[in-house]
């Protein structure tokens, strides 16, 4: 056999096993980016969700009445009863007066029964206790805590 051309084969080989380490280091990275992207993408889908529930929780909520708008969680007024109130608001205003102090919204959903260990169940939650808060039926205190106006 040519030695020359043995040599030659040789340095070809090597050159090639080094192509091959390198793509294949390559083909991992591009693989691992697939994977976080992937993740990403699912992360950015349930915040998505999230907002989405959030906002339309805070979206003021309205109804026909005599063929007019309003507003069913009204802005709180002496001639305002918490009775025209719909009636899972009741529940939550109830929840928060029937407390011995302020309290928390995950305290709130514990009594109306939302299943407060899942965050996404506890944030409408919180939306319609802030609101309360908005229209004057409830007050925010620094801390987070709600309580009633005094």
């Amino acid at each position: 056999m040519d030695p020359e051309l043995l040599e030659r084969i040789t340095a070809r080989r090597a050159e090639l096993d080094e192509r091959e380490e390198r793509l294949a280091k390559e083909l991992a990275e591009v693989r691992a980016e697939r994977d976080e992207l992937a993740v990403a993408e699912r992360v950015l889908e349930r915040v998505s969700e999230q907002l989405a529930d959030e906002r339309a929780s805070a979206a003021p909520v309205s109804g026909q009445v005599g063929g007019r708008s309003v507003t069913l969680i009204p802005h709180r007024a002496p001639d305002v009863e918490e009775s025209t109130l719909p009636l899972d608001y009741q529940r939550i205003l109830a929840a928060v007066r029937q407390a011995a102090g302020p309290v928390m919204a995950r305290q709130v959903g514990e009594v109306v029964g939302v299943d407060v260990s899942v965050r996404a169940k506890l944030e409408p939650l919180r939306g319609k206790l802030v609101r309360f808060v908005d229209r004057g039926w409830l007050r925010k205190l620094p801390d987070g805590r709600f309580t009633t106006r005094l």
